[in-house]
Formats: structure tokens, C-alpha cells, sequence
């Protein structure tokens, strides 16, 4: 079984999971913060593919019915379409940008390429007496993501939003069926939880009866007829996600479950006992620790594409747990603390999203794996695994514990992976961590880390030229990975780092700040 097929159709699991909203995802990168912000409101959301039948979505018994942004324009002639049937279903519809588009060329309106494409910030002017817009100011601040727009709208249709490049909001009350231009769903849009909100209640009068209790009930029942009488091994990264998902699926079946962790050489300073002792004695787990580190290496050697590094860490990662599965006797499945920011980078998975970067155990596993993936968390963000966690009762060591990419530092390490270059950023990294902690910023920061680059320069330490190497120091603020920006540190925290890293570590001498936010860039380098 291979991972891109966790988009295999789903049916409702339990009680809870029916009288939701449905969102029909298009490809848009931000399907599934629509979802997320449904599920803030205590409401079930589930995301079906855009080609999704009308029997599919039925079962759900959904009460509203969201269609997503997308990439692509409606008039290519491979636009993502789903069944119009969707819009005649007797219940509120709420279109995203591209589905605000695709409900009027479908309808009989006119969707032309806009002169100019509208990316960012913007300024959007209500009408007065749309159910969506309730209890809103009359101007909002919006966040815009667009290349088309609507020149006429359909039959039936009315104007409830405009910003100075036209159209932003639509509806056609009759059918009830309701549209936007813009992106409701991020956070750079203003109060746009509160207009999803009225959305999901006021018009679609939803119940709020989902919740991080029910999650996790309806999960372990699941994992439970997933495998059956059979056993699993979990692929442990000593992060919360991973621990998260472990402890899930040991609640379903118990000692069936063997968690593994690797030593692959690319861990953090100290990272490996530590997370042994952690996982073994706080929480309890069954761990086997397996030290690897030359192997990964070897693997490595000579690679500088962060791609190939990627996929070639998660074909080693695969082979590992093959031959331990092997020793343990038959193991038929594998567990994985997947999320979907690493999903929605990686694979295209419920539509035609653009593929940014792939992640080891998503789009790095190889064609021929030879385990079914259980992946209890691929639907949530970090933030909400923290909470799944915090009712599951982890300690909050593991739960506060910043993200860690599965390559580790191969991915932050920019060039060949070599094991001299791998001490000099693994000492980097471990001072840009204890000082961010001293600082008391680590727990209000979404990561913070070292990253060595192919980059040398000349300098002056001991009254001598010198010609080290070039550290970056990445840290940002971010809510679920979707979006992230720099952080604006304490000059003399920065002061203390930079200070401490061209002292103590040998070879460099020069500390440099990453600025950039995500987008344009990623959080990772690679």
C-alpha cells in the first residue's frame, strides 16, 4: 500500500461525524485550515476529493456543504469539477475563491483572467444583509489569492462584497447558496473564523458536538477494526506527533504495538537516550532503540538534492522497519505520526495541489512498501495533536517539544552530508536551542534551529584571518506550518547566540538571520 492512497474514499465512523459540513476539496493549499476552523467551532468537518458522488457525500448527512480554492483556472480544460448535483442538495453551500468561481461558470455566469493577478492583503466593502456577514464591521481587511474573477454573475444572484478590484462576495439567498473571493479561513483575513462561523450555525444551524474526546474514542475504535488481531510497529521520531500517534494506536491494541526508534546520525545533540529514557519510563511505550547512524550515512554519501536526501532517508527508514519487523515476527502494519502540513507539501492528495516539497513519510516512501500505513493524525495540525495529547494524558515535555523534520539535520545541513559538518551544526543548534529556552521563547515559538551552510567567509578571530563556515539561525511564529513568520528576537538573545556559536563551535565565523517568512519560503532550508 502506498502512502498517497490515504485518499481512498472514507465513510462516516460514528454519530459525531454525521449533521457536519463537508468541504470538497479542489487542490487548494488551504483546504484543510477550512476543515480546521469548523472543527475550532466544535463542529465535524470532513474533506472529500472534488470528484466525490453525491452518494458519497450523502452519507454524511451533512448540513453545509464548503467548495475550496484551487490552482486552477475554470475554463482550462483540466479544471477540477465536481457534480452540480452538490448545489441542489437542499442544503447551504459556501464557495472559497475558486469555488465562488466554479459555482458561477456553472450556474450561467462569466469568469474572465483578471488584468491583474490579486495576491495579499486587501480591503473588502460589505452590503448590508447577508446572514454571512452578521454582526461584522461594513470593511474588513482580507487576504486574496487569485488570478481570475467574476465579470457577471448568475440568475438568482446578488453583490454582497466588493473591494477596489470588484466582486468579493456573493449569494444567491433563494438557494442559499453563498460566495467569496477571498480566504476566510487564514488568519491574515479579519474575522474570518466569525464569518466561517456564521456559516456553520446561522445558516446551516450545525450542532457543536465534536470534540478531542470524541476524536480520540472514535479513532481507537477505528485503529482497533483497522488491524484487527494483528500487530503494528510504530516509526517513533521523539517528537509529538509521533508520540501522539503511538499512544493512540497502544490504546487500541495495547503490547501489539512496538514502537521503534532510530538512531540515524542525524539527530539532534543528545537526542536519542533522551528520548529513549523519556518514552520508556514517562509514558510508558515499548520501545526498541536501534542505532543506525552509519548506514543513514552511507546512504547519504554524495548527495546534495534535498529531494533525494529526503527520499532516500525514508527508503533507509522503510528498510530499518522491515528488518526489525522480520525479527519480531509478522508485522503486517505501520504507524506514523503523519500531519497534514506535511501531506498538503508533499502529495496531492484529495486534489490537485501543487506538490512543494516531499516529506520522508509521505512522498519519500517507496512504491513497494511493504506495510499498511495507520496514520491516525494525518487530518490535524500540530495544535491540534497537542491537544489530542494533552487528553491522552502525555507529559508536556513531549508536548512542547518543537518540530523536528524526519531527515533531521540532513535537511539543515545545506550540501553533502558528512559526519564532520553534522558536529559542527549539531553543536550550532544545540546552543540556538538552550539559549532561546533561557530566553523563555521556546514554548512561544514554532521552531528554532541552526542551520550550517556551503558558505565560507573570511573573518578576524585572535587578531588572525580566518576563513570559517556560515551558520543561519532560523526562528518563527506560526499557529500550523501552513503559514509561518520570522520571529522578531531580542537583539541581545540574538547577540548571546551568535556570541556563543563563533566561540564555542569550531570552524565558524559567521552567525547570519533568516528573515524570510513562509511564504515565499519554507520553514525548513531543504
Amino acid at each position: 500500500m502506498h502512502a498517497a492512497k490515504a485518499a481512498e474514499k472514507r465513510q462516516p465512523m460514528s454519530k459525531s461525524e454525521l449533521g457536519g459540513i463537508i468541504v470538497l476539496d479542489f487542490g487548494g493549499q488551504y483546504t484543510q485550515l477550512i476543515a480546521r476552523r469548523i472543527r475550532e467551532q466544535q463542529v465535524f468537518s470532513a474533506i472529500l476529493p472534488c470528484t466525490a458522488s453525491i452518494l458519497e457525500i450523502r452519507a454524511y448527512q451533512p448540513v453545509g456543504i464548503v467548495l475550496s480554492g484551487s490552482p486552477c483556472s475554470v475554463y482550462d480544460p483540466a479544471a477540477p469539477i465536481c457534480d452540480p448535483g452538490v448545489l441542489s442538495l437542499g442544503v447551504p453551500v459556501l464557495g472559497i475563491c475558486y469555488g465562488l468561481q466554479w459555482i458561477s461558470h456553472t450556474l450561467g455566469g462569466k469568469v474572465e483572467r483578471a488584468e491583474r493577478r490579486e495576491y495579499g492583503p486587501a480591503e473588502v466593502d460589505l452590503r448590508d444583509g447577508s446572514a454571512l456577514f452578521a454582526g461584522l464591521p461594513r470593511r474588513l481587511k482580507i487576504w486574496m489569492s487569485h488570478g481570475d474573477h467574476v465579470r457577471a454573475l448568475p440568475p438568482g444572484f446578488q453583490v454582497t462584497g466588493v473591494t477596489s478590484s470588484g466582486l468579493s462576495a456573493a449569494e444567491d439567498p433563494a438557494r442559499r447558496i453563498f460566495a467569496v473571493q477571498f480566504h476566510p479561513e487564514v488568519r491574515h483575513t479579519e474575522r474570518g473564523s466569525e464569518i466561517l462561523r456564521n456559516f456553520v450555525f446561522s445558516v446551516c444551524g450545525a450542532r457543536p458536538n465534536w470534540s478531542g474526546a470524541s476524536f480520540i474514542s472514535e479513532t481507537v475504535e477505528a485503529i482497533r477494526k483497522q488491524v484487527g488481531r494483528g500487530r503494528a510497529i510504530c516509526a517513533l521520531s521523539g517528537g509529538v506527533d509521533s508520540a501522539v500517534a503511538a499512544a493512540l494506536v497502544h490504546q487500541a491494541i495495547g503490547n501489539r504495538l512496538v514502537n521503534i526508534f532510530v538512531d540515524t546520525g542525524l539527530l539532534r545533540k543528545d537526542e536519542f537516550q533522551n528520548t529513549l529514557d523519556l518514552l520508556e519510563n514517562r509514558v510508558g511505550l515499548r520501545v526498541v532503540g536501534i542505532n543506525a547512524a552509519n548506514r543513514f550515512l552511507a546512504r547519504l554519501q554524495g548527495v546534495t538534492d534535498p529531494e533525494v536526501k529526503r527520499k532516500r532517508v525514508g527508503a533507509e527508514f522503510i528498510e530499518v522497519f522491515a528488518e526489525q519487523a522480520r525479527q519480531l515476527g509478522e508485522i503486517r502494519f505501520l504507524v506514523q505520526g503523519t500531519l497534514y502540513p506535511d501531506v498538503i507539501e508533499s502529495v496531492p492528495v484529495r486534489g490537485p495541489s501543487a506538490t512543494i516539497k516531499t516529506h520522508h513519510n509521505v512522498g519519500g516512501l517507496p512504491a513497494d512498501l511493504p506495510f499498511e500505513l495507520i496514520e491516525p493524525l494525518r487530518e490535524l495540525f500540530k495544535d491540534e495533536v497537542r491537544r489530542i495529547g494533552r487528553e491522552l494524558g502525555l507529559p508536556e515535555e513531549i508536548l512542547t517539544k518543537q518540530p523536528f523534520p524526519g531527515p533531521g539535520l540532513a535537511v539543515r545541513l545545506l550540501g553533502e552530508v558528512v559526519p564532520e559538518r553534522l558536529q559542527t551544526l549539531r553543536e550550532a543548534d544545540a546552543i540556538v536551542v538552550e539559549e532561546i529556552r533561557l530566553a523563555g521563547l521556546y514554548e512561544k515559538t514554532w521552531q528554532a534551529f541552526a542551520v550550517l551552510l556551503p558558505v565560507r567567509s573570511v573573518g578576524v578571530m585572535g587578531d588572525e584571518r580566518s576563513y570559517g563556515d556560515t551558520v543561519a539561525v532560523r526562528v518563527v511564529t506560526s499557529e500550523d506550518a501552513m503559514t509561518a513568520d520570522w520571529a522578531r528576537l531580542p537583539c541581545d538573545a540574538l547577540e548571546r547566540i551568535s556570541a556563543r556559536i563563533v566561540n564555542e563551535v569550531a570552524g565558524v565565523n559567521r552567525v547570519v538571520y533568516d528573515i524570510s517568512s513562509k511564504p515565499p519560503s519554507t520553514i525548513e532550508w531543504e
